[in-house]
């Protein structure tokens, strides 16, 4: 044979090698098309890929869509968001690969750095496809997606490496996994996989060492137009994306926030640039999950449209809006795991909690989609909180059986709060302090501006309100600062063409409201205005109405309970909540202890961003919560109520909550705080005259001859080893902390001798001996 006819056999050989289009997509082949072909033989799944999607930007998002009992000790459930990631589907060589993409670290691709930023975040490959073949026009590629999504690939699993830890996972089984269906729709693609796994140790079904979760995996294209980014600043409560910008022309890299929200546009700029009020291209949707007990579902649906007249403040007319889903006939392929649709789910869990999470654009800030998540149980916690709270002062809530209308009340706040998550609003703690304490016992007032200036605090109940009070609304309520935060985020600006343009404008919303406390965003840290669960500008006040009402409450607790039920059950727990409900008041109060005020500023603004707590707040506040709190409590130690829910540990409970409170005021980080403050303000209520006060009240009895009980036994014997603790501990070591301490414990030493030597029963002479032997072991180790 001539060495060019052994060639061309050669060739047509392996032509006649290379599968065709129609070797993968027969006349049996089912196929979904949508954003890719997905093609189903039996088995095996491709999909294929236009070429002119590779290198197109996805959003991958990963959800649990069935799991076990208890998996995640109750706060993971249906429609949990595992992962979300940028995906792009690359070409190379015959291969296409699936990789991640990054946004943490970006530059402008027109600039020298951007390859320096490229070739320092390598984008990782998660996995690689051969590809199989072309298309008839060659206008796309087919790859086989099987083994992605039917083995165990970490980087799209259901099964973060904390639960494989937890539950002792040793591997997938592929006999017992499998693919369920993947389908196509124009924008996006579902992929349901059936997955068990070999675990130890499983969170329930113990015996069957099985792990057994439906996983979806939603990937959707990112908008080929994104979204115009808004700045984030911190002085108004947004969620916010960042990343690090490497085209900035100063002398280091910019750190570039942007706040989460959803594409807002409306259907007439011109009518909306007029002021007119104008409906959306795109309104925000929300369905309702039909295993919503039919008698609750107006109240979800109220708690959505509630944000309808806010968005009104913005210049949108019916924004958002909630539905029950299409049925089976309407729309067949309509499913809540759907990425391009919003859900409301009503999940069946003992978990009494709710959630609000969404999905965003990595690069704009763009919310896509979300879910809000409402647990079964939580109801119960209203309804308990609603009869500790207000039940002195309000009639209705002094029942286990509340009203329908008024638990429907609570509901749909709590939904229009977890909705405000998803529309990108954040807690905004400060918010409850906008209002006076005294005005929360007014009618008028709190009827027509609620009890705090944002449904995004959690100010659930007025507690303040005293009974004979007339007209009072007890249970939370959107206010002006929603309205405030929806207009500073979704107001479209006329003629703006960068988010830098319309900084100055945000700017002056800002301004022109910063010395109202209603327009207020304050963190939960260390910011005494800013805490959760608290109502009205002054705390202590505030916590001595609600410690009144709780007075009346647990002496009538047997009666609104078990006297009812004719058992123990709803009397225990309420009693265990209403120690948690004083323990809150107890510690709204202890926040102004080396507490410091935080107000969000510019250096436009005039003032301190950080403020110390005055001393004469301070020093009231300790006085407080030595009354309140550290003398023995006795209306919550009723035998009325204690021998008939435990036979014992009633010291012990009662001691937790009080060392809580001690604890954290001789925490490290506030006491650091404290000394810190001593040099930024004069006059300020320092270290050592706070914690001699602090012993001073604690060991009150040592001056004379009375005894001590056993609760005071125990927080006296907690304040000991509490400033032991801070001797041995390495970081107050290395400030006054450590001394503070020490001196303390001397003094304290000094007066425990004096007064054992006093005329004592027997069990306080043994407290104060045990004491001396702790100090001793601590002073002279």
């Amino acid at each position: 044979m001539l060495k060019n006819q052994k060639t061309a056999t050669t060739a047509t050989a392996k032509k006649s090698k290379q599968k065709k289009y129609s070797d993968f997509v027969k006349k049996d082949t089912k196929t979904d098309d949508g954003l890719f072909k997905v093609h189903e033989n039996k088995n095996t799944f491709l999909y294929e890929i236009p070429k002119k999607l590779l290198n197109k930007e996805m959003l991958l998002v990963t959800r649990i869509k069935e799991l076990p009992a208890d998996l995640g000790g109750g706060y993971v459930n249906a429609g949990s968001k595992v992962n979300t990631q940028v995906i792009v589907w690359e070409s190379f060589k015959n291969k296409i690969l699936l990789k991640v993409k990054s946004y943490n670290a970006i530059a402008n691709d027109s600039l020298p750095i951007y390859k320096s930023v490229t070739a320092n975040n390598l984008e990782p490959v998660i996995y690689a496809f051969d590809v199989e073949t072309q298309n008839q026009d060659s206008t796309a590629v087919l790859i086989d997606v099987t083994k992605l999504f039917s083995t165990d690939v970490k980087a799209i699993s259901g099964l973060p490496s904390y639960f494989r830890s937890t539950y002792k996972v040793r591997k997938l089984d592929p006999s017992r996994s499998f693919i369920n269906t993947i389908k196509s729709y124009p924008e996006n693609i579902e992929v349901i996989q059936d997955f068990s796994f070999d675990a130890d140790a499983p969170p329930s079904n113990t015996s069957t060492n099985t792990i057994t979760m439906r996983i979806n995996q939603s990937m959707i294209l990112l908008p080929e137009n994104p979204m115009m980014p808004r700045v984030h600043d911190k002085r108004v409560g947004y969620f916010s994306i960042e990343n690090t910008d490497y085209s900035s022309e100063a002398l280091k890299a910019d750190n570039k926030r942007y706040i989460r929200r959803w594409r807002l546009e409306p259907k007439d700029w011109n009518a909306y640039n007029n002021g007119e009020l104008v409906e959306p291209v795109k309104p925000i949707v929300y369905y309702l999950d039909p295993a919503t007990p039919k008698k609750l579902r107006k109240y979800i649906q109220q708690g959505v449209n509630d944000w309808q007249k806010v968005f009104e403040t913005a210049g949108f007319k019916n924004a958002i809006m909630a539905k029950m889903p299409p049925t089976a006939e309407e729309d067949p392929e309509f499913s809540m795991e759907d990425i391009r649709y919003s859900s409301i789910r009503y999940v069946a869990s003992t978990t009494r909690n709710a959630t609000g999470p969404s999905v965003s654009d990595p690069r704009t800030g763009e919310i896509l989609e979300s879910d809000i998540i409402w647990y079964h149980n939580h109801l119960r916690s209203y309804r308990n909180r609603y009869l500790l709270e207000t039940g002195a002062a309000n009639p209705s809530a002094r029942t286990l059986d509340t009203p329908d209308e008024e638990i429907g009340e609570m509901m749909r706040m709590v939904i229009a709060h977890e909705v405000g998550h998803a529309l990108g609003l954040p807690h905004n703690m400060a918010a409850s302090f906008a209002y006076d304490t005294e005005d929360l016992r007014n009618g008028e007032f709190t009827q027509k501006n609620g009890i705090a200036a944002t449904i995004m605090d959690y100010a659930r109940y007025n507690y303040v309100a005293q009974p004979g009070d007339k007209n009072i609304r007890f249970i939370r309520q959107l206010g002006p600062y929603d309205h405030y935060a929806i207009n500073w985020g979704y107001r479209l600006l006329p003629n703006i063409k960068t988010p830098q343009e319309e900084i100055a404008t945000l700017d002056n919303w800002i301004e022109a409201r910063a010395d109202n406390p209603i327009y207020r965003f304050g963190g939960q840290r260390f910011d005494p205005s800013a805490q959760t669960e608290g109502i009205g500008n002054n705390q202590i006040k505030s916590s001595t109405y609600g410690i009144k009402n709780l007075k009346i409450v647990a002496k009538n607790l047997p009666n609104w309970t078990s006297s009812k039920t004719n058992n123990y059950e709803d009397l225990e727990e309420l009693y265990g909540e209403l120690l948690s409900v004083w323990g809150r008041y107890a510690g709204h109060v202890a926040g102004n202890i080396s507490g410091v005020y935080e107000f969000n500023k510019k250096p436009t603004q005039q003032g301190n961003v950080y403020v110390p707590v005055s001393k004469v707040k301070q020093q009231t506040s300790l006085n407080w919560l030595h009354k309140n709190v550290f003398e023995t409590q006795t209306w919550l130690i009723d035998k009325n109520i204690l021998n008939k829910i435990n036979e014992s540990g009633y010291t012990d409970k009662l001691g937790s909550y009080q060392n809580r409170v001690l604890g954290g005021i001789l925490n490290y980080k506030n006491l650091k705080r404290s000394i810190d403050a001593e040099v930024i303000q004069t006059n300020n209520y320092a270290t050592t005259e706070m914690i001699s006060d602090l012993r001073k009240g604690i060991f009150s009895e040592i001056n004379g001859s009375k005894n001590v009980d056993v609760f005071r036994r125990n927080l006296q014997k907690y304040f000991v080893r509490k400033l032991a603790s801070l001797m041995n501990d390495k970081l107050a070591s290395t400030s006054d902390i450590s001394a503070i301490a020490r001196g303390e414990l001397t003094v304290l030493k000094d007066n425990l001798q004096r007064a054992s030597k006093r005329k004592l029963n027997k069990i306080t002479a043994y407290h104060y001996k045990d004491l001396l032997e702790i100090i001793d072991t601590v002073l002279e180790p």
